[in-house]
């Protein structure tokens, strides 16, 4: 099969393992009375990537071919993942230690497995003499679809308030698991030079904060990804709250909260492919600097709509999405691969990772749930309504803050004629 094919499905399945539960596992713990924990749960992800990432990227490098250990992650992902739907689906009582730790133990498989497929789909297209930065865009669309398109089988299977959105997961989970092991091999350093211990770690990736111009791109990545798991954990409860405001209560995005979310998704498929254009005519930093616009614009218009008359704005909100995710996390990922050596390149990826899903998703995550407890609380009606788009507005004001500080910080000239 042509390596852009297997390519394609491969990051198919690598999104639809997310996109089962991401934007809908707020709704659930709601649900169940643990809604004071949803930026646990979200920043459990960020926690994780603090050091798997980096870890599973280390031993890619070294050790262990990195289509293979894809597959073993994604195995042992969905081993927990099924496990955290069988026990929500059979426990008399959900406790929030046991769900937690179960659903702890599979994301911290799954979130390497982001920086591995890219490593894979680097080294594959490489291989073929392709051109990363051409080429690895239009792949990496296919998993946007496969995002959306588990989605919307969790929203009309009826799952996203229910735990069967894990066992969505887990199959995905198990099919994307043994599908890896069929790519291309992927070639680990094995030089036989003598190395310091930092080396043999595979921790000389850190050496690039040496760096001045990497050192503040990775800064800046936290800053940013601080932003990105917000709406993914808090969107889908927010528009199903509308429902208790009768004016709303009957709307379609009320009732379809994650298929109005999935906008968001579309809008990324069509984002990515401006991406090589984007980042040969303006470069890395005003490529960024739209991305962290494009925050200001998503807080900001949830803030002010409504699921009614003002359901334009929600609209217009899914539709910046794209430009705010995927022009940074994209672009960004691809800027790590070209500024690195090709020996720490898996380390690189893992830690780009680590600071974006890592320290910024959980610094995130946290910071937002306490905004929310405060304005939101135990509030109902108009009141509640009004207290989550003061949290939204709260989100905005941080996403502009950042993004005039990285546009006087950041240094970095670009050579159109060099992309």
């Amino acid at each position: 099969m042509n390596i852009k094919l297997r390519l394609t499905a491969m990051n198919f399945l690598q999104f639809a393992v997310w996109g089962s539960y991401l934007t809908s596992m707020g709704t659930y713990l709601f649900g169940i009375g643990l809604a004071e924990n949803i930026g646990l749960f979200y920043a459990m992800q960020g926690i994780v990537s603090l050091f798997m990432p980096a870890l599973i990227g280390i031993v890619a490098d070294r050790w262990v071919q990195a289509q293979k250990l894809l597959g073993i992650c994604h195995l042992l992902a969905a081993m927990f993942m099924a496990a955290t739907g069988y026990y929500a689906l059979t426990a008399a009582q959900v406790e929030f230690g046991v769900l937690f730790t179960l659903y702890s133990l599979s994301v911290a498989f799954y979130m390497p497995t982001l920086g591995l497929s890219n490593s894979v789909a680097y080294t594959g297209l490489g291989s073929a003499g392709l051109d990363t930065v051409k080429h690895f865009p239009p792949i990496r669309i296919w998993g946007t679809i496969g995002f959306i398109c588990a989605m919307w089988c969790c929203d009309l299977l009826g799952f996203q308030a229910t735990a069967w959105q894990f066992v969505q997961s887990a199959t995905v989970g198990v099919v994307l698991g043994l599908y890896a092991f069929t790519m291309p091999q992927c070639p680990t350093n094995k030089s036989q030079s003598k190395k310091s211990l930092v080396e043999a770690l595979g921790l000389n990736a850190f050496a690039l904060f040496k760096q001045k111009k990497m050192a503040l791109f990775f800064i800046f990545s936290v800053l940013l990804g601080v932003s990105l798991q917000i709406t993914n954990g808090f969107a889908n409860p927010f528009i199903s709250d509308f429902g208790q405001v009768p004016e709303y209560a009957n709307t379609f995005g009320v009732q379809h909260a994650n298929i109005l979310i999935s906008l968001s998704q579309v809008s990324e498929t069509l984002c990515i492919l401006l991406i090589p254009f984007c980042l040969k005519r303006f470069g890395i930093k005003k490529v960024m600097l739209l991305a962290m616009f494009a925050w200001v614009l998503r807080f900001g218009l949830f803030g002010l709509g409504n699921p009614g008359a003002g359901v334009w704005m929600f609209l217009l909100s899914m539709i910046v999405y794209g430009v705010a995710f995927d022009f940074f996390n994209v672009s960004g990922s691809l800027f790590v691969d070209k500024e690195t050596d090709e020996s720490l390149r898996s380390s690189a990826q893992g830690l780009f990772i680590m600071m974006t899903n890592g320290i910024g998703a959980t610094i995130g995550t946290l910071g937002a749930q306490q905004v929310i407890n405060h304005f939101v609380g135990e509030s109902t009606g108009v009141a509640r309504m009004e207290g989550w788009s003061h949290s939204w507005l709260i989100f905005a004001a941080y996403a502009l803050v950042v993004a005039l500080l990285f546009a006087v910080v950041f240094k970095y000239k670009h050579e159109p004629e060099k992309a």
